[in-house]
Order: structure tokens, then C-alpha cells, then sequence
């Protein structure tokens, strides 16, 4: 009896965490409507575009820290309540920022939006990773990632049919207008965004009191073996684990290449390749789709048939050949292959984090702190191609993904072994 309701409280632990993956999807794939939309509702150019993956992402690395302690202090299960409020908080900033067509105001929405998810992240990931054996972890972590990018499908498929409806017209209608008339059209475009983020922010405060009332356990994770404790005796830092140092920077990298595959793409086929935006605008979906294949292929191979290293192995290599292909072909091909780029990126989260934090026993708090501040690399990564979209061209700036994965694959193949 007590085997059969510690699986049920563990079952029933998995889907609640389930739920916030799927927002953290939800929330977080919005950013690859959101670019080409504001890119055009605000007249930006590429690189100011991607201020908004830059707002969304460099809260992760602000606010780790100070999310670890809020988390030392509610506990896991009132943080992830209190991290649901706050991205409510950042979703009806969007209103004003609509009603003034203020970019700046975006970008405040978006950042405590990201402050939000931060908190969310910094509980969950570390919560689900030692929910069971550490060597099932990517497994488990793999389950989680399906529930993120089956949201992350639906997102741009949901905000794209209201924010991108009938976008290529409303460019062309823009070009011919100047003064007042542009001005007006370009207010009624900006209008499109209010609905959906009160609609979001209901949402997001009623999941809080749901999560703040559920049964949700709390965890001890600074628990250690008496072999772990005896290998760790003398560290007094958790920079002295290069595991987790090395795995950090991996993470980083990974991010900066997942948001690159993700909100991208939209602007690429349609500004890069001439595919029309009613296309284009479907391309995250098929990114986050390609997420979804890479994810179940993980919960079924990982551990039983392959290590969590060699599927991070596998997962540079496709990515290596896939980045190489996009800028040596052209046309749909070229755009599919971006798209793709989320079959190769699938196991990569969920691999690194327990590698990363393999041993680090008591220092697995701070540690899940260093990892959830990587994820800043969305916010640094994606500036860089935008940079380089702006000086060299959209297709040409995909160069930039390559030695991300090829830092990947040293962590895989080597990085993650250094004690």
C-alpha cells in the first residue's frame, strides 16, 4: 500500500509540474509571434526585433539568484504560485503597452514576465530532476519537455491567427499611408495584443491558486549519500564543481540556439526566403513539432538503449549538419532544415541538467541557480544573429549556431566527466 500511494504521489506530482511546463511553453513560444509582429506594429529593424527573445531571456540570468532565495523561503510549491502572479503582472503590462504603442513597455512586460518564469524554472527543473533515480532524470525531464513544446506548437498557432491575420495586406497597406493614416493603422495593429494577454493573465492567476490548494509535496533536495557527502566534504563552493561550470555554458549556448531555431525562422521564410506570412508563420509550430518527435524518441531510449551523454552526442552532431544545411541550400528547404533544428535540440535540456548536476548533493539549490541563469543565452544568442542578420543577411547570420553546437558536443563527449 505505502509503494502504491508513494507512485500515485508521485504520478500525481509529474502532471501538476506537467501543467507548468506547458505554460512555460505557452508563455515562452509567444516571443516567435511576437518578433515579426512587433518588428512590425513598432517599425524596427532585425536586431531591435530581438530585443524581445533579449527581455524574456536576460531575466533568467537577473533573477536566478534572487529566485533560489524566495525559493529558500516559500518553499517549492508557494514559489511556483508566486512566479504564476508575477508573469500575470507582466501579461497586463501589455495593455498599456498596446494602448501607447510604447516598445519600451513591451519589453517591461516581457522581462516580468520572465522574472516570473525564472522563479517557475528554478523550482520545477531542479523538483522534477530528483523526483527519481538521477540516471532517469533526462527521461523524466523528456516528459516534461513534450508537455512545454506541445504548448509551444499551439502558441504561435493561436497568437499568430490574431497578432499575424492577414499581415502581408496590412505591410502593403502600410507602405502606401503616411502621417495620421499610417499612424492610425499601425494603433489598430498594436490593438490586436490586448485581448489575448488578459485573456493569459486570467489564466495565469487562477493556475497560481490551483498550484497554491494542491496536494504538490515538497522535496529535499540537499540530501547526500554517505559517499556523496565523503566526495564532497572539503568543497565549501559550488564553483568548484567544473561539471556543473562547463555544463552552465552549455546550457547557455543551447538556449541561445533553441530560441534561434524557434523565433527566427517566421522572419527568415518570410523576409529571407519570399514565403508568404499566412506560410511562414506555421514554421515555429513545425519546430516545436520536431521538439516533440526528438522528446519521445528520449523517454523511450534514454536510459534503456543510450546514456544521456551519447544522446547529447547524437543531438550536436544533428544539429551541426543540420545548421550546415540551411546555409548551403535554399528556398523551403533551407527553412525546413531551421525548423528541424528542434529534432536536434529535443534532449539537449534534459541532458544537460543531470550531468551538470550530477554530484553536487547539497549544493544542488545554487547549482539549479547557475543552470536556470544560463538561460540567458536566449537573450544573448539571438542578438548576436540579429546583428549579423542586419550586416550579412538572415540566412548567412545561421553561422552563428555552429560553434554552439560544437561546444556541445565537447561537453558531451568530455565536459561533463572533469570532476
Amino acid at each position: 500500500m505505502s509503494n502504491n500511494s508513494n507512485t500515485s504521489g508521485t504520478s500525481r506530482s509529474i502532471i501538476i509540474i506537467g501543467v507548468l511546463f506547458f505554460i512555460f511553453g505557452f508563455v515562452t513560444w509567444l516571443n516567435s509571434v511576437l518578433i515579426p509582429y512587433l518588428k512590425t506594429a513598432n517599425d524596427l529593424n532585425n536586431f531591435q526585433s530581438f530585443f524581445v527573445a533579449f527581455a524574456s531571456y536576460i531575466s533568467y540570468f537577473v533573477m536566478a539568484i534572487p529566485s533560489a532565495k524566495v525559493l529558500e523561503k516559500t518553499g517549492f510549491k508557494k514559489g511556483m504560485s508566486l512566479g504564476l502572479v508575477v508573469m500575470a503582472v507582466g501579461a497586463l503590462i501589455f495593455i498599456p503597452a498596446a494602448a501607447s504603442r510604447t516598445y519600451a513597455l513591451f519589453l517591461t512586460g516581457l522581462f516580468v514576465q520572465g522574472t516570473g518564469l525564472a522563479l517557475l524554472q528554478s523550482a520545477a527543473n531542479p523538483y522534477i530532476t530528483v523526483l527519481g533515480p538521477i540516471e532517469s532524470a533526462a527521461k523524466r525531464i523528456s516528459i516534461m519537455g513534450i508537455c512545454n513544446k506541445v504548448a509551444g506548437a499551439l502558441a504561435p498557432l493561436t497568437l499568430g491567427a490574431i497578432l499575424l491575420k492577414n499581415m502581408d495586406q496590412v505591410e502593403a497597406r502600410l507602405s502606401q499611408l503616411s502621417g495620421a493614416a499610417r499612424e492610425a493603422e499601425l494603433d489598430l495593429l498594436s490593438s490586436r495584443v490586448e485581448m489575448p494577454y488578459i485573456v493569459m493573465a486570467i489564466v495565469l492567476v487562477g493556475l497560481a491558486v490551483l498550484i497554491y490548494f494542491s496536494s504538490l509535496p515538497e522535496i529535499e533536495t540537499d540530501k547526500e549519500d554517505e559517499t556523496l557527502a565523503a566526495a564532497n566534504k572539503d568543497k565549501t563552493s559550488v564553483l568548484q564543481f567544473p561539471n556543473l561550470l562547463l555544463g552552465a555554458l552549455a546550457m547557455f549556448l543551447y538556449v541561445g540556439v533553441e530560441v534561434i531555431a524557434g523565433d527566427t525562422v517566421i522572419t527568415y521564410a518570410k523576409d529571407g526566403q519570399g514565403i508568404a506570412t499566412e506560410v511562414a508563420k506555421n514554421f515555429t509550430s513545425y519546430t516545436l513539432i520536431a521538439m516533440i518527435v526528438g522528446y519521445l524518441i528520449g523517454t523511450v531510449t534514454i536510459p534503456k538503449f543510450i546514456s544521456q551523454a551519447k544522446a547529447l552526442q547524437i543531438s550536436a552532431i544533428l544539429g551541426i549538419v543540420l545548421g550546415l544545411a540551411a546555409i548551403f541550400s535554399d528556398g523551403f528547404v533551407s527553412v525546413v532544415c531551421i525548423s528541424m533544428l528542434g529534432l536536434a535540440n529535443a534532449v539537449v535540456f534534459p541532458a544537460i541538467w543531470p550531468l551538470a548536476l550530477d554530484g553536487l548533493g547539497r549544493f544542488t539549490k545554487i547549482a539549479s541557480s547557475f543552470l536556470i541563469m544560463a538561460i540567458a543565452g536566449g537573450a544573448i544568442v539571438p542578438l548576436a544573429y540579429g546583428s549579423l542578420a542586419d550586416s550579412i543577411g538572415l540566412q548567412q547570420a545561421y553561422w552563428v549556431v555552429i560553434p554552439c553546437y560544437l561546444y556541445i558536443l565537447f561537453f558531451a563527449v568530455k565536459g561533463h566527466k572533469i570532476r
